[in-house]
Formats: C-alpha cells, structure tokens, sequence
C-alpha cells in the first residue's frame, strides 16, 4: 500500500485497500479479546486476593461473554477456504409452477437482501428478470463483504416453500421450488483461461421506465460461453463496457463453480458417495401451512419462526452446515 505507483491501477489499488482493512479488522480483535481476556485475569487475582464475591461474580459473567466470543472468532478461522474470505455472486432462479414459484424467488432475493444487510454488506443487482405476473423468474446478484462467500456457500441447493398460495382462488396449499446457485465472485488473478472464439457477445437497450429515461443506446451485455452454454448478462451500469466487465467477472466465477463441481464430484465418485444432481435433492423446506417450520434437511437444523429466517435471520443455519463442514477440504480448482 506503500507503494507511490499502487494506483496507477485503481481497481487493483480498492482491491488491495480492501484486504488490508480486514487484514487490519483481524488483527485488531484477536489482539482486543487478548487484552479483554488478560484484564479479567488481572481482575480475577485481585478480587481473589481480596475476598471480593461482587467482584468475583462480574468476572465470571465477563468469561461467559469472552468464552462465546472466543468460540465465535474460531468458528470464522474455520472459513478457511480459497475464497471464503471474499466476495460472491448468488443467483435464484424460480422452478416449476409459474407465478408460485416464481413470487417464491423473490421471497428468496428479500430474505437474502435483509441477511446481507444484516451483515453489513453490499449488495448489487446486476440482472433480473421479472416474472410475468409476480415475482422473479431469476436473479443474479453480487454481494461484497468479509467471508461473503465462506458464509453463502451454505445455502446452494434447491429451496421448498410449501404455503397456502395467495394466487389460488380456492386457497389450496402449494410446493413451490427455488434454485439458488452461490460462486465465488473471481478476480483477474484467477487463472480461468477464456478464449475469445469461444465466445458470443450481444449488446442490446437496457430496460427502462420509458418516457424521458428510456435507454436510447445499446448498452446491456449479454455473454454466451460457447463450450458450456453458459449465458451471462448485465445491464444496471450506464454504459457497454462496464456491464461487459461486470458480465465477464460472472461468467469466470460461473466456470469456476463449473470446474469446482466437476472435482467435488470426482472426489465423492472416488469415496463411494453418490451425487444426485437435479431439483429433488432440496436443502431447505420452509413450512407455512399447515403448520409453520424452516427444516434444514443436511443438518437437521430447524426453527418455528419462519417470519424472522424470511426476515433474514440465516446465521443459525449457515453456522450449522458450516460446522458440519468442518475438517472437510474444498476442491480447489485453477
């Protein structure tokens, strides 16, 4: 950072910027419960010493606090994998059942939205495809912040929401379906090699309200990924060659996801696991009728207040599944 010529590269420079301030947020609170924990054994000598039962009694609620602190900075230094510490880019895409599924995926985008702002990320839409009538048929989103990824890589899979539907007229119960796909959001150092044959790039107006502020020039961007038929697309910048830049860093993380899931299937295949790919394998249920549960069917995690998880309150099942992850390797792929 030192370095008089770092911004001759200002993205390059942010990116830096960044990793410092949460290499310097790291230090800093490991060095802070080290002190907290250092003062309440100072304090603990001396109420001892004194016969100081008040003083002893406030020592021990202190260590309950440190001990739940100290277990949680742990838990993070679990997040140890490749990209866990970085961005990501989740996407939802609605399943079979038309509008249902459809205002399901958009119950998805709020619930994710609200957890993010929780965290105190940022989040930026970069496509989104309304459904006819309500609702999303998909989104693609980046989420920026520490361990974005390492956190929302515990909710890829298929998502159940059973309800009764406010579509339906007779007011039948309904199971709609949502995938969500979680990558990490891959910078220039990755190496996933490109090539420009194999690629088809379609610039087109970006949608708009009309009137006055309806897109006169040509400058949402729609990549196809020949080999794979991978489809990117981004439209929310002003102009063709950032919504181009924006395009290409999600269709790098959309390979590397591909490649990821290549070798973690390579892996199960060689210890005898199954891998069952399709929208049968649901990590989640969510249950508002006839009775109301969120179940995490890979954990057996599971909670009665499904307002608050749809509100955004995920932490309990990310940390589950990534407690149950713990000791096992991501693949990585380069």
């Amino acid at each position: 950072m030192a370095d008089p010529a770092l911004w001759d590269d200002p993205e390059q420079a942010r990116a830096l910027s960044r990793e410092q301030a949460t290499l310097r947020e790291e230090v800093h609170v490991w060095n802070d419960l080290k002190r907290k924990v250092q003062d309440a054994l100072d304090l603990l000598d001396l109420a001892e010493a004194e016969g100081d039962k008040e003083t002893l009694s406030v020592i021990e609620e202190e260590a309950r606090v440190l001990e739940d602190e100290t277990e949680a900075r742990e838990f993070q230094l679990a997040l140890s994998g490749p990209h866990d510490k970085g961005d990501a880019v989740l996407a939802i895409h609605a399943g079979a059942g038309g509008t249902e599924a459809q205002d399901w995926a958009e119950m998805l985008l709020r619930m994710y939205t609200r957890w993010a702002e929780r965290k105190g990320y940022e989040v930026e839409i970069t496509d989104l495809t309304p459904g006819e009538e309500a609702g999303i048929k998909s989104v693609t989103m980046t989420v920026r912040g520490p361990y974005a990824y390492g956190y929302l890589k515990a909710e890829k899979g298929v998502h159940r929401l059973v309800r009764i539907s406010p579509f339906d007229a007779s007011a039948r119960r309904h199971t709609s379906f949502a995938l969500v796909e979680v990558m990490p959001l891959i910078e220039d150092d990755i190496e996933i090699e490109i090539k420009p044959e194999d690629l088809r790039i379609d610039v087109y107006k970006s949608g708009g309200a009309g009137g006055q502020h309806v897109q006169k020039n040509a400058t949402a961007v729609r990549i196809v990924h020949l080999p794979t038929g991978i489809v990117v697309q981004c439209q929310n910048e002003r102009s063709q060659h950032q919504n181009r830049e924006t395009a290409m860093r999600i269709l790098r993380a959309r390979l590397y996801a591909l490649e990821l899931e290549k070798r973690q299937q390579e892996l199960a295949r060689l210890k005898g696991k199954h891998v069952e790919a399709g929208w049968g394998n649901q990590i989640r249920s969510y249950v508002l009728q006839p009775y109301q549960m969120v179940k995490d069917l890979r954990t057996g995690y599971e909670t009665g207040n499904v307002q608050a998880v749809l509100d955004g309150n995920l932490d309990p099942f990310i940390q589950a599944y990534l407690k149950s992850q713990i000791g096992q390797e991501e693949p990585v792929a380069t």
